[in-house]
């Protein structure tokens, strides 16, 4: 109980970083990747931020062993680039410079009653289905 609890504290705080930082509106995620026309810097800079803190902070998180709520940290060990890697990045990228959507600005968009992201939930769930499909397939 006390992870979801704490799960809903830090979904509800990813969301309120996404919203006053203006990226749970796909306007602002488009404008940052029109590098060509009205180019929205916004994007960049958070994504700076969350990397430096990621750097500055992510080796003494990972020293102390386990989770405060779990009993080990889920870190990706594969280091490998295969085809189902690019080919569900480049689906990911081609749905967000359409949509200017990715998961956490579609919850907020749902949430907000943002008529757009109704559009785009079919697809991202069709996707994570499709997803799971194919990786059961090959277990």
């Amino acid at each position: 109980m006390k992870q979801l609890i704490v799960a809903l504290v830090m979904g509800a705080l990813f969301g309120a970083g996404l919203t006053l930082s203006g990226l749970s509106s796909p306007d602002v995620v488009l404008g940052f990747l029109d590098v060509f026309g009205d180019f929205n810097p916004a994007l960049l800079i958070v994504m700076a931020v969350a990397v430096a803190i990621t750097f500055l902070t992510g080796g003494l998180i990972l020293r102390r062993g386990k989770p405060l709520l779990a009993e080990s940290f889920a870190v990706p060990t594969r280091k490998d680039i295969d085809a189902p890697l690019i080919v569900g990045a480049v689906l990911f990228g081609i749905g967000w410079g359409l949509a200017g959507y990715c998961p956490g600005p579609i919850v907020i968009g749902l949430g907000a009653g943002t008529g757009t992201a109704w559009i785009f939930l079919p697809g991202m769930l069709a996707g994570m289905v499709i997803h799971q499909l194919w990786q059961r397939r090959g277990t």
